[in-house]
């Protein structure tokens, strides 16, 4: 189990940018699982944003995400960031920090892959 507390949502206008940040703990070193990001809007399921695998590993992203958004971790601080430029209303959820379990191979796209889950941050976006 790893215990993510994200912080760094609040509310910007269309256009702005916001960085969230994870912070993670866990038994195992953090840089062994694999990371990444989830939105919820209301009443909509909730999607992946991108991820991050442990070790040298590549980053993944969703379409609506890629170009816009970075995802990146520092190990040696046990944290995850998720810059986020170029905000669209549409961008507006509760942003969700989750941690796999150590040394995960496999997909990163479904919330199944995650195990440990913090508690949300949330991002409003005004038009």
């Amino acid at each position: 189990q790893v215990q993510l507390v994200e912080s760094g949502g609040g509310l910007v206008q269309a256009g702005g940018s916001l960085r969230l940040s994870c912070a993670a703990a866990s038994e195992r070193p953090f840089r062994l699982h694999g990371a990444g990001w989830f939105r919820q809007a209301p009443g909509k399921e909730r999607e992946f944003v991108g991820a991050i695998s442990w070790g040298a590993g590549g980053a993944y992203y969703a379409a609506s995400a890629k170009g816009r958004f970075t995802i990146s971790r520092d190990d040696a601080k046990n944290t995850l960031d998720l810059q986020m430029n170029t905000l669209k209303p549409e961008d507006t959820a509760v942003y969700f920090c989750a941690a796999t379990s150590p040394f995960y191979s496999g997909s990163y796209y479904s919330t199944d892959t995650f195990t440990s889950w913090g508690q949300g941050t949330q991002v409003t976006v005004s038009s």
